[in-house]
């Protein structure tokens, strides 16, 4: 994978647990944020607004 792609990769995984973390949210079932995958960050994040509404 490109240095490239790999550097936005990371900037987006940051910027869904950043919006998880000002949502209250820190971990699930003993796995903390950073160990999620991209994915599991934005479907996270997904679920939270939902929920909040």
């Amino acid at each position: 994978m490109s240095r490239l792609l790999r550097g936005m990769l990371e900037k987006r995984k940051q910027y869904w647990i950043e919006q998880l973390i000002a949502s209250g949210m820190y971990k699930k079932e003993e796995k903390h944020l950073f160990e999620w995958t991209t994915s599991e960050l934005e479907k996270g994040y997904h679920f939270v607004r939902k929920t909040e509404k």
